[in-house]
């Protein structure tokens, strides 16, 4: 049962986007524009925090859900004591260039966490170059390694921007976090 409480800030997490996003269909979607991030305008600096949690359909929420608890799952099993570090790193650089460098829309969903986990854990694998995380990294690029397509602009309304610089920050949160990490 122990075991199990390691996956309790995951199922906080998913939790928190479905909470969400059954606030914000029941307000007509009115937290995206509120919490939404915007590109280069100060009220939508705090989507660069809030992004992750919002998004534009159940359906949207539920393609998220999967991703997030795979990659969320990963992370709690070989990178523990630095789930936290990674994803304020990914949050906050990913979302911040977002904001500098995005497009001209409301940018929501979990996406840019997705790819930034994504990233992570392609490249713990590489920075570190031990046994465990050479593995995952092996198994996820194996598995999903055609989400490098996400990264490049083509799908109408899906912010192709967050995957890239979501990608980015999590190879960058690899980086910075090396010699620090140790698999369970």
């Amino acid at each position: 049962m122990a075991a199990l409480g390691r996956f309790a800030w995951l199922v906080v997490l998913l939790s928190a986007i479905w909470v969400v996003q059954a606030v914000n269909w029941v307000t007509g979607y009115v937290l995206n524009g509120w919490l939404g991030l915007i590109p280069r305008t100060v009220a939508g600096l705090d989507g660069v925090l809030f992004m992750p949690l919002l998004h534009g359909s159940f359906s949207h929420a539920a393609a998220n859900t999967g991703p997030l608890a795979v990659f969320g799952g990963l992370l709690t099993l070989t990178a523990r004591a630095h789930i936290a570090p990674a994803t304020a790193i990914v949050v906050a650089l990913g979302g911040f260039a977002v904001w500098v460098l995005g497009g001209a829309a409301i940018h929501i969903g979990a996406s840019g966490l997705i790819f930034g986990w994504f990233g992570y854990l392609l490249a713990r694998g590489l920075v570190d170059r031990r046994p465990v995380p050479l593995l995952v990294t092996v198994g996820v690029a194996l598995i999903y390694g055609t989400m490098l397509w996400g990264v490049l602009p083509g799908q109408p309304g899906v912010s192709w921007e967050a995957h890239l610089f979501g990608a980015v920050s999590g190879i960058c949160a690899a980086f910075l976090l090396r010699g620090r990490l140790r698999a369970l």
